[in-house]
């Protein structure tokens, strides 16, 4: 019975496959690995709807939308409210505010979905799905996982970098040294062998601190 519970309660890890689910949202029914196809996902849950700290965060998200997209990914937000209370959330803060929330929010009434991605903390609700954010990659690998209770909201310049962190880090095989943005130097890999390392030693064309930390412009 414990292991049975262990297994239903494993939270996904980066680097593991994305779960597959079909689940109704505010753009109809959709099976996650269809709308995946060929980008990146942004998916994020958020506690309920008609609550002030998600209003500013599906706001943040919504009114961002088009670098996400410069950046082929989408977005696909959840909370465990019905698509009725979505629609008229998201009608709410348009005639309200003007942000238009103009992508799929999973009415997640059965929890399918937040069980399957450990959104679900039970020491901080059981029935709401904490501030969740999984960067997906186009072979629907995970490839970043960041928590928020629910009192604390997230911080979307932080999700951008981190997306277009790792595009590039794919991009070009470099790592990515603190606070890096776009436009800052890249860590290159370290040598892997004696050969590499004097080569390393007597490169000019990268920053050098030591053999095994140098950085270089992209």
């Amino acid at each position: 019975m414990m292991e049975t519970q262990e297994k239903v309660n494993v939270m996904p890890r980066i680097g593991d496959m994305a779960p597959d689910f079909t689940a109704k949202t505010t753009k109809g029914e959709i099976k996650f690995s269809n709308y995946a196809e060929g980008k990146w996902v942004i998916l994020f849950s958020h506690p309920a709807d008609f609550t002030p700290v998600c209003t500013t965060e599906m706001s943040g998200f919504a009114l961002r939308k088009a670098e996400f997209e410069a950046l082929n990914t989408a977005l696909m937000g959840l909370s465990i409210d019905s698509v009725h209370a979505h629609l008229g959330w998201v009608n709410n803060v348009r005639n309200t505010t003007g942000v238009y929330f103009d992508f799929p929010i999973i009415a997640d009434i059965d929890m399918k979905v937040s069980k399957l991605y450990g959104m679900l903390q039970p020491n901080e609700s059981e029935t709401a799905a904490v501030r969740a954010v999984f960067i997906i990659d186009p072979a629907k690998k995970i490839r970043l996982v960041m928590y928020y209770p629910l009192n604390v909201g997230r911080n979307m310049n932080e999700i951008l970098r981190a997306l277009e962190a790792l595009q590039t880090s794919d991009k070009y095989g470099v790592a990515m040294p603190l606070d890096w943005k776009k436009g800052d130097k890249v860590i290159v890999p370290p040598p892997q062998n004696l050969e590499e390392m004097e080569q390393r030693l007597n490169d000019t064309t990268c920053e050098r601190t030591d053999f095994y930390l140098c950085k270089r412009e992209l």
